[in-house]
This record gives structure tokens, sequence and C-alpha cells, in this order.
């Protein structure tokens, strides 16, 4: 009697490959989606990481220039060490309801939701909360996405944080110039002084270069820029309620 060896057929060997295709898929899909909910809930855990006053973290635009080495300027100063004057020129520029607010405007935003839908351009809304949440975590540029994680980080971060340990953060990973971060090192590469003895002007400037820091040069500062920085500089010296929840 022959014996005939037993063969696989065509359909038998396409269907085994099929299925370590989709083992490999399950798996790879499995380890996207935990990698996915690990990148979504580490920010919340660095939230209340950050909230002592001894922690110093870097911005994601810092940890960007370390990867390039490119380097960058950054001196810490403690929220006590930065001059009143820039606080509040900061505030009344970027987040004139800063201390009411639970990290989100929602006036504004509404306003800015009603714009977009209504076709027109949208201008800003971001809070000093958000906009630390945004540069801690997230990355620039406008987009749905970013925004959509930016506000419950800023709710959250509002409600961990107190207001000077929001300021302090905000003002201590700001870009003020190419590779230039924080007040103090702000304060030194503009000015040629330190954070704490920035005057009223000095420090109008740098709130009003902070939306665009990289083509708004505070320490050279063309027409349009003082104007905007004398606008700043009045309403900084009328600023007093506004800013009960940093000085009480």
């Amino acid at each position: 009697m022959d014996i005939v060896p037993e063969t696989r057929g065509e359909e038998d060997v396409s269907d085994g490959r099929g299925w370590a295709v989709t083992r490999f898929l399950r798996r790879r899909w499995r380890q996207l989606l935990v990698t996915l909910a690990v990148l979504v809930v580490l920010p919340y855990a660095l939230i209340v990481l950050y909230a002592p006053g001894f922690v110093h973290p870097i911005s994601t635009l810092m940890l960007r220039d370390l990867v390039f080495l490119r380097g960058y300027d950054r001196q810490w100063v403690s929220f006590d060490k930065i001059s009143p004057n820039l606080v509040r020129s900061v505030m009344m520029s970027e987040d004139g309801q800063f201390c009411i607010h639970g990290g989100v405007d929602w006036v504004q935003m509404r306003g800015v939701i009603d714009d977009a839908l209504d076709g027109e351009s949208t201008r800003g809304a971001s809070t000093i909360p958000m906009q630390t949440a945004k540069n801690l975590f997230l990355w620039n540029g406008r987009s749905f996405v970013r925004k959509a994680l930016e506000l419950p980080l800023a709710m959250v971060a509002d409600f961990i944080w107190s207001k000077q340990r929001t300021m302090e953060l905000y003002l201590n990973i700001a870009e003020w110039a190419p590779g230039v971060y924080g007040a103090e090192a702000a304060a030194q590469h503009h000015f040629s002084v330190s954070a704490a003895k920035l005057t009223r002007r000095q420090a109008a400037l740098l709130a009003v270069s902070l939306p665009n820091p990289r083509e708004r040069n505070a320490g050279k500062p063309g027409r349009g820029l003082r104007r905007l920085a004398g606008v700043i500089e009045g309403r900084a010296s009328r600023s007093g309620d506004y800013i009960k929840c940093l000085y009480e």
C-alpha cells in the first residue's frame, strides 16, 4: 500500500496566515490602547506631582529643545521673587478673570464657539491655567483635539493648584524669546535686570510679547508693541481687585 504524505491545501495555509495576522493586529491594538491610556492619564498624575513648590517642571518646548540639542535658558524663581509689576501685567494681558474662574473662562469660550459656528474668525480664549497645561503637557498649534485635551487639564489643575502656584508655574515656563524661558531669564535677556526688579513698562512689554515671543521682541519693541504695552500698563495699574487671589 502506497503511503501518500499528508499535505495542507492552499485554503488551510491561507487561513493559518490570516489567523496569525489577526492575532498580531489584536496584540498591537491592545498595546496601542494601553499606550494611549497612559498618555491621557499621565498629565493628571503630573498635575498632582507638580503641586509642591519645590518641584520645578519643564515645558514640552524645553523638552523639544533638549531633544534637538539646542539647549535653553531658564532660571527658576519663586513667586515672591517675581515683580508684582509682571504678575499684574501678565494677568491683565492674558487672563483678566484669572482669580474668579475655575480654569476655563466659559463666557469667553462660548463667544469663541459662537463665532466659529457663524463662520467668523475666532479670538483667543485661553486662560492662564489652560496655557500652563498646554505648555506643560501638550503641543503648540491650534486644533480641536488639543483644545479638547486642554480644557479638562486646566480645570483639574485649577482645582489642585493654588492660584499663586499656577501663576508661578506659568511665569517660569513661558517662552519670552527663542530658547529663553521663565521670568528671570526673560528679564535678564531683554533688560539685564532680575525678575524682581522689572519696572511697570518692562513688565508690560514682556506681557504683550507673550502671544508671539519669536516675533515680538520685548527688549527692542516697535511702535505697535510699545502702544500695546502702554494699554496693559494702564490696566495693570488699576488691577487691585482683580489680583486679590494672588496677594491676599
